[in-house]
């Protein structure tokens, strides 16, 4: 049996994954262990708190006492490592949480993982580890790292930890490098689920710059099945791109949210752009379409209807989230 470690399951990518994961196999154990941080949320989770197979444990990635009894007690044979800080502005005002939750805790995780044989370490990462991309082209999995903010260059380093004990120790890891997602139980400071929750109360929507910097988005469904495609037939020590080729500018991104809203154009207000913002992101996801066979099922239409309407739908879990905070940040 497949006895998983999942990290940081409590937050968005996370808990989408294990809900996806637990309605497809009954044959696996997951052991989800998460900080709860103010990103963590265990209403996330309802659906799935009394299953069997399920078992939720507070802690981090960097306690080794901790992460060496739950190794012994669960009987862990596999790891798939969401946990990290993942919001750039916050990694601008902070750098500090980010090298220790990002990389140290990455470093510990993978050390334990050594101790303990096991069989595959999967490694949630992310495009921006590529660094600033022009208008032409899209980076391959061989591209070359340059990170441009605190929290991304802490992803490329735990990416980097992640290949040295590959090569070092033959410790069974796989990296994935995913776009920008979106979709349900996404907290409130990031663009989309911000955009939302400001149209709906007529409020002004914040947009860096003059918005033509370009991302491709991805609905969390989609990584959430390549995620699975990777753990299960992933091959060792590679790294596979994730993404949906939905590339858009944001000021478009926004005005396409606000029309499905109903609501004007006059929301947005321009702010002052953040600091090593980067201009286009792009990937190439030939290698995983080809060797795996994952393809994105989402396009940009369908995946921005099923998440305004899931907000819409949700407005207690929403409010619940806001701290009052988040509201400086976005994206």
């Amino acid at each position: 049996m497949n006895r998983i470690l999942i990290t940081g399951g409590a937050g968005f990518v996370g808990s989408n994954f294990i809900r996806y994961f637990l309605k497809k196999y009954s044959d696996c154990f997951i052991l989800n262990l998460d900080k709860l941080t103010y990103a963590g949320n265990l209403e996330n989770l309802r659906a799935v708190e009394n299953t069997s197979n399920y078992i939720f444990v507070k802690g981090s990635t960097y306690n080794k006492e901790l992460l060496n009894n739950l190794f012994s007690k669960y009987k862990i044979n596999h790891i798939i490592n969401f946990a990290a800080e993942t919001h750039v502005d916050r990694s601008i005002l902070d750098p500090e949480i980010f090298v220790e939750n990002n990389i140290k805790g990455t470093q510990v995780l993978l050390s334990t993982a050594l101790n303990h044989n096991i069989k595959k370490f999967v490694q949630i990462s992310t495009d921006e580890v590529y660094g600033e991309l022009g208008e032409p082209g899209e980076f391959s999995e061989d591209a070359s790292l340059a990170p441009n903010n605190p929290y991304s260059a802490s992803k490329a380093s735990a990416d980097l930890l992640c290949r040295a004990y590959f090569k070092t120790y033959g410790l069974p890891v796989v990296v994935t490098r995913c776009s920008n997602n979106y979709g349900p139980y996404q907290f409130p400071e990031k663009l989309i689920p911000l955009i939302i929750y400001k149209a709906a109360h007529n409020e002004k929507i914040p947009v860096y710059g003059d918005g033509t910097n370009i991302r491709d988005w991805i609905y969390v469904l989609d990584h959430c099945k390549a995620i699975d495609i990777v753990f299960r037939k992933g091959r060792t020590g590679e790294i596979y791109n994730i993404a949906s080729k939905n590339e858009i500018q944001n000021i478009e991104f926004v005005k396409l949210i606000i029309e499905k809203l109903g609501k004007s154009e006059d929301l947005i207000q321009f702010v002052k752009d953040r600091p090593g913002h980067d201009k286009r992101y792009s990937m190439n996801i030939t290698k995983i379409k080809r060797e795996l066979g994952w393809t994105p099922e989402y396009n940009l239409e369908k995946g921005i209807e099923i998440t305004i309407k899931w907000y819409s739908e949700n407005t207690e879990w929403v409010n619940n989230c806001i701290s009052g905070e988040y509201l400086k940040y976005y994206e």
